[in-house]
């Protein structure tokens, strides 16, 4: 049992080791991150009571970047990069329009090679934009490449001497054709029928040596703004419709309907029924079939002919002369191996028609004789085209091959197959 002691005789811990105390307890508490909460007694001495207060915080300069720069501090957040391309911009970034001035610029054989790339494109490569004009010649299965240009709404299309297999357009919506060359080309009729049935645009047809049909000639009237027309060699339709063509057709300004089968009945339905706003007509290959009568009808309703060609028409003679007379603006004749045309009055034909420029007068004159007319005639060009120009797209003289002239009706076309 320990002793007791009086109050004044109890051992007190001193003041000094009580702070000693009370600071390791603060330090550990300061070290622990608690001192903030602590609360200041006011037995606490002030040099401890400094030593509480924490330092302030100093903030971080970002060394780098423009937002620095002029000794103005902003405290901003880079956004993150985006990785580019190793090549640059992509083909996915640029717009349509951009793309499809690119291809413009493409021949038609890589323009087909970049369709197949993937689905936009195969849907710009056959924009109509770009399949306005289309030269086909050379091709040699043209049935497949020709269902797939008319799907394009091509408007001009070159493919002469073509042969194209049986073709079915599933579509049924009219098509954008303007110009069309098919001349001496092997098509079915039914194919003809399919394609010519879904034009009502066109200005300018060449189809020349082809087997038609009524209902060939019948889609034919249904082109009011048809301008020049080719069908020399044609066969195959009835008199009647032609007629009907004829007089559907008045904006025609040339018209090649020479050679073609035809009867008296086919040549007095052209007569009679042509438009009177024609410029340029060859009627030549009706030996026995074009008459006198038939010269005075076309002359009555068309006397602004420039050219005329009544080639091989073997039942005209002189008297046709004076009814020539009256086309003042006549500039092109054509009386080739019309045999019952003599030279003498051949002589009086330059004075007869003074805006004469071209006479083909082939098989009626020695070699003496002709040289003995061009004397005479000094102002006129004779026999220097041997083949009609009229309606043709592209003149028979020109040559065949890889450096014959690709025009058509003056025009080349922008995509055209190159062998």
């Amino acid at each position: 049992m320990s002793e007791e002691r009086p109050l004044q005789d109890q051992p007190f811990l001193s003041l000094q080791g009580s702070m000693s105390s009370l600071t390791n307890r603060t330090n550990k508490r300061k070290s622990r991150g608690v001192l903030k909460g602590v609360q200041v007694s006011e037995c606490t001495p002030t040099d401890l009571i400094q030593q509480w207060t924490p330092p302030h915080k100093q903030q971080r300069l970002l060394c780098k970047g423009k937002e620095n720069e002029a000794d103005h501090f902003v405290l901003a957040r880079r956004s993150r990069k985006k990785k580019e391309s190793a090549l640059g911009i992509s083909w996915d970034h640029l717009p349509d329009e951009l793309l499809l001035r690119i291809y413009f610029c493409l021949s038609l054989q890589d323009l087909l090679r970049v369709s197949v790339v993937c689905r936009r494109w195969h849907r710009l490569a056959f924009d109509e934009s770009l399949w306005h004009s289309v030269d086909l010649d050379g091709l040699t299965h043209v049935g497949p490449a020709l269902h797939q240009v008319l799907k394009t709404r091509v408007r001009r299309l070159r493919c002469p001497r073509a042969f194209v297999e049986e073709l079915h357009l599933s579509d049924a919506a009219p098509l954008q054709l303007t110009e069309l060359d098919l001349s001496s080309s092997i098509v079915p009729t039914s194919t003809l029928e399919s394609v010519l049935r879904r034009c009502r645009l066109l200005e300018r047809l060449s189809l020349e040596g082809l087997q038609l049909s009524d209902c060939i000639i019948s889609s034919l009237s249904e082109n009011p703004n048809l301008l020049q027309l080719n069908l020399c060699g044609c066969s195959g339709f009835s008199a009647p419709l032609l007629a009907a063509m004829c007089k559907s057709c008045c904006r025609m300004e040339q018209l090649n309907i020479s050679w073609c089968s035809f009867s008296n009945d086919h040549v007095k339905s052209v007569v009679n029924h042509l438009s009177p706003g024609v410029l340029h007509l060859n009627l030549s290959g009706y030996r026995e079939s074009l008459t006198l009568d038939d010269v005075k009808v076309l002359v009555e309703r068309c006397p602004n002919l420039q050219t005329l060609d009544l080639s091989d028409s073997t039942l005209l003679t002189a008297d046709c002369f004076p009814v020539l007379q009256r086309l003042k603006h006549l500039q092109q004749l054509a009386l080739s191996r019309c045999y019952h045309i003599h030279l003498a009055a051949l002589t009086d034909l330059g004075k007869m028609l003074p805006s004469l420029t071209h006479l083909d007068i082939f098989g009626l004159l020695q070699d003496g004789q002709l040289t003995s007319l061009k004397k005479d005639m000094s102002h006129v060009s004779i026999n220097c085209r041997p083949f009609s120009s009229t309606a043709r797209p592209t003149p028979c003289s020109r040559l065949v091959g890889p450096r014959s002239d690709r025009t058509m009706w003056s025009r080349r076309c922008r995509l055209r197959f190159a062998l």
